[in-house]
């Protein structure tokens, strides 16, 4: 990419949010797994397995074709993003499942994204595609994902005080940098969204609500307590809009890839405040029933 906010700002932004994340990680949170088997295992096999079945099935129904198509899979293909802690907290759900997920989902997604990215360039860019996902991309997908996390997780382990301190700053520092790439890929491609926008983002909208939805119901359907799938309806239906619009842009150097990871950033934000809101009360009223049974 020619232009600095791409080549510079764009790995410095999901730098600092890999970063951060592990400025809030520590081994224990991995191992927590084994205290939550049924939830955990649950909740990764949504985001691995039916997600992207139901990107499929979006893509189809809004009829998206080329790099959009790809940019919708690559977006889903993507781990929870950041937020998802708080909006658990707000929602009442377990937040300590949620970084569990979040560190799992870090490092399952090293080998799950690549894959879901490489079927959907071959089926939907076939022989005509002009970019791919070859062995050495995949290893910058690894760096990009897992050296910025270890190195704030090393840091934590030496500096915890510090470390606890900073994760707010390196959090703002991030989303302000994002901000102006999201703007500037929306720009740059302005005349691609303006096209395709009122199928890209209903599409991505319903994408956010579905993925909420499949996160909270299917574990409640497999017996996963309230806050548990509370936690994991956060975890799966707030996606990684940074890392997806990192790989498509720095990795697989095409921006209108990125355009769904850019819509689904903004929109997102209205479904998963709802979803916050009603399962928040509704877990106020579970609690109540509780407590007059009592």
């Amino acid at each position: 990419m020619s232009s600095p906010l791409f080549t510079l700002g764009l790995p410095l932004a999901l730098g600092l949010v890999m970063f951060g994340l592990g400025l809030s990680l520590t081994t224990r949170d991995f191992g927590r797994v084994v205290r939550f088997p049924k939830a955990a295992l649950v909740s990764l096999t949504c985001q691995i397995v039916v997600l992207p079945l139901i990107c499929l099935g979006l893509v189809k129904a809004f009829g998206l074709s080329g790099v959009l198509a790809v940019g919708l899979m690559l977006l889903v293909a993507s781990p929870g993003g950041s937020s998802a802690n708080l909006f658990s907290y707000l929602a009442g759900g377990n937040v300590a499942l949620n970084v569990t997920l979040t560190a799992v989902n870090s490092v399952l997604s090293v080998f799950t994204l690549p894959v879901v990215v490489g079927l959907s360039i071959t089926y939907f860019l076939g022989d005509d595609a002009s970019i791919g996902l070859q062995f050495g991309k995949v290893l910058q997908v690894f760096a990009i994902v897992l050296v910025p996390v270890a190195i704030g997780m090393a840091v934590r382990g030496r500096f915890p005080d510090w470390a606890q301190g900073m994760g707010k700053t390196v959090k703002i520092g991030s989303t302000a940098v994002l901000a102006l790439v999201i703007l500037a890929a929306v720009v740059s491609q302005f005349g691609v969204l303006r096209d395709n926008i009122t199928t890209l983002g209903p599409a991505a909208l319903l994408l956010s609500v579905l993925s909420l939805g499949v996160g909270y119901v299917v574990p409640r359907l497999c017996g996963v307590t309230r806050g548990d799938s509370t936690a994991s309806a956060m975890e799966i239906g707030i996606h990684n809009a940074t890392l997806a619009i990192a790989v498509a842009v720095s990795v697989l150097g095409d921006e209108a890839l990125a355009l769904p990871a850019a819509v689904y950033g903004v929109l997102m934000y209205l479904p998963a405040s709802v979803a916050a809101y009603l399962l928040a009360r509704a877990g106020r009223r579970e609690s109540s029933r509780v407590a007059e049974v009592g």
